[in-house]
């Protein structure tokens, strides 16, 4: 018997009597067998929305955003073994790899929730959101799944870095515009020590008009 032909026979039953626990117990943990198999992405899923919760004011929303990617593929660090068994059993089986879709499109919109409203001044803010969301995942799934396919030989986390910060290379620059008013007969040494003052997470799109 196959493993996908095994999966697909096993049933709620089985589980709840291998475990010793009842039928309502396995319901109250899990709404499908499926979620067996991914018991972590709930607190995961969590912990990334309350990291990008307490960065509502971090000046660089896409590295909060790489961030929040790297506490999911700490959690699949955290038992390698397990993490191995569940990605080659996912490949294999049909049900479970929609259900690894459904998990990895619920941290992809909890990314573009938060990028939404952190890119809510740009005229294209919510494309910017949704398209930077998509690549922090996929960068994420490149790294992660290029490890667990190695059987988890070396650093995850090299893996993941680089894919990620290619992510931060393209779209860290939020694309905010620098307006500065100034008299035509201002000193050029004035202009450059106005500007040398204006902080880089500073939320103002001009300054007042220099010589007033």
């Amino acid at each position: 018997m196959t493993v996908a032909r095994a999966s697909d026979n096993t049933t709620v039953d089985d589980i709840v009597r291998r475990a010793g626990v009842g039928r309502r117990s396995f319901f109250r943990y899990f709404p499908t067998k499926e979620e067996v198999v991914f018991p972590d992405h709930e607190r995961a899923l969590a912990d990334m929305v309350e990291y990008l919760e307490e960065g509502a004011q971090d000046p660089d929303p896409v590295g909060r955003a790489c961030g929040a990617a790297r506490l999911v593929m700490r959690t699949y660090a955290e038992n390698t073994e397990f993490s191995v068994k569940r990605y080659a059993l996912t490949r294999r089986v049909a049900a479970l790899k929609a259900h690894e879709i459904s998990v990895v499109w619920r941290y992809e919109h909890a990314l573009a929730a938060y990028l939404k409203r952190r890119f809510a001044s740009l005229p294209d803010g919510d494309a910017r959101a949704y398209t930077v969301a998509a690549s922090v995942v996929a960068a994420h799934n490149y790294g992660l799944r290029t490890w667990l396919r190695s059987g988890a030989r070396g650093d995850v986390a090299a893996g993941v870095d680089q894919a990620l910060d290619l992510v931060r290379r393209t779209w860290g620059d939020t694309g905010e515009t620098l307006v500065l008013v100034a008299r035509s007969s201002t000193p050029l040494w004035q202009i450059v020590q106005r500007l040398e003052g204006i902080r880089p997470d500073s939320s103002h799109r001009a300054t007042p008009g220099m010589g007033n």
